[in-house]
């Protein structure tokens, strides 16, 4: 699937780069740039810009994004997602651009570009129950004419330089599953000619050519996370009619076994094959865990119920829009919709992929990444 720049009409469109002025550019601590790939989790908007049913552009998504004056920007919350405040904190002077926004281009790019979108996956296949999106293999295809891009306004030498010391942070991998490999009754089939085996095999082989083909291009720094816990999601909740404390196992033993297997081709293969790279294994499973079972010593009201939601108790399974019911306290609410964290346990995940010790993210945290 080739996914092509069109002039279709969002409703709020936020053309805009967003500037923050955490730090300026010539500060020796800052950033380069910032490259974003995966699905929903950090996508700012690239779904705007085609027909599908992944899309995040309505209120009141995007209420609590100061930037917007809380308008959608097609985020997939109510504020900032884990690679905004990543950014911010780590120096960068604005937010990664959209790939598909029309501001995408020139000088906008240098503090870098988003590629992510909702229910995008490391599959080719993953996601086509929404139609139209981005999967990983197309997100490295448009990272392919952003390289071309630097050469251009930076020459060979200085863009080559610059990519090394910018941060590759890719987030992806849930959508395998939720949207793939256990969708109720589509993927039936496909699960009794396909091990659990056989399906992580896919996408660690797909995700292992796809971050050499990134390496190929000059990436250097690269943040990976594993899948959170998605049996515990309220999506999940909702379908499988459990109770506020119970998880689907079956979601999350198939992400444990992609977790697994992922570690050890970052920690292992890939810091073997490629000498002069840093991989930062984030263990997104582990920080949403604790997340949701120690929800209340976080400051939290609950870990179960969505703050904005359509149907169902644990909120349901169509998106977060303007015919949904909001909850009083967004700040009380670990999950924004069915799917997505909340500003405010994004903020608390952030610092620990920025901050914290060897319990979340291995070999160092991103802070450290960033300054080496």
């Amino acid at each position: 699937m080739t996914m092509k720049k069109t002039n279709f009409f969002v409703p709020f469109f936020f053309f805009g780069t967003i500037f923050f002025g955490v730090a300026s550019a010539g500060d020796k601590n800052a950033l380069a740039a910032s490259f974003v790939f995966g699905d929903s989790l950090v996508d700012a908007g690239n779904n705007n810009y085609f027909q599908t049913l992944s899309r995040a552009n309505s209120p009141p998504n995007g209420i609590d994004f100061k930037p917007s004056r809380g308008n959608p920007t097609g985020r997939f919350t109510n504020g900032r997602t884990i690679a905004d405040i990543v950014g911010e904190k780590l120096g960068q002077p604005s937010y990664a651009v959209p790939y598909l926004a029309p501001n995408a281009s020139g000088e906008a790019i240098l503090n870098g570009v988003n590629y992510a979108s909702g229910a995008g996956g490391i599959l080719n296949a993953t996601g086509s129950v929404f139609g139209n999106r981005l999967g990983m293999d197309i997100q490295v295809d448009y990272f392919t004419n952003t390289r071309k891009q630097f050469d251009k306004l930076l020459g060979e030498d200085k863009a080559r330089d610059y990519i090394r010391k910018s941060l590759f942070s890719i987030v992806i991998g849930s959508n395998d599953f939720l949207n793939n490999y256990l969708v109720p009754f589509v993927a039936a089939q496909a699960r009794l000619t396909q091990t659990p085996d056989s399906f992580v095999d896919d996408m660690i082989s797909h995700l292992r050519n796809q971050l050499k083909r990134l390496y190929d291009l000059d990436a250097r720094k690269f943040v990976v996370g594993n899948v959170a816990p998605i049996g515990c999601i309220p999506y999940q909740k909702l379908i499988n009619q459990l109770q506020d404390k119970q998880c689907v196992d079956l979601a999350n033993k198939l992400a444990l076994q992609y977790n697994a297997r992922l570690k050890d081709l970052l920690m292992v293969e890939l810091k073997d094959s490629f000498k002069d790279a840093h991989f930062v294994h984030a263990n997104v499973y582990d920080l949403f865990m604790d997340l949701i079972v120690n929800f209340k010593n976080y400051g939290f009201r609950t870990a179960s119920e969505a703050c904005c939601e359509t149907k169902g108790r644990l909120a349901g399974i169509l998106p977060c829009g303007p015919t949904s019911s909001l909850c009083t306290d967004r700040s009380k609410h670990v999950f924004w919709d069915a799917y997505h964290p909340t500003e405010a346990a994004n903020l608390l995940i952030a610092d620990k992929l920025l901050y914290g010790d060897s319990k979340f993210v291995t070999p160092f945290n991103v802070l450290h990444l960033r300054d080496l």
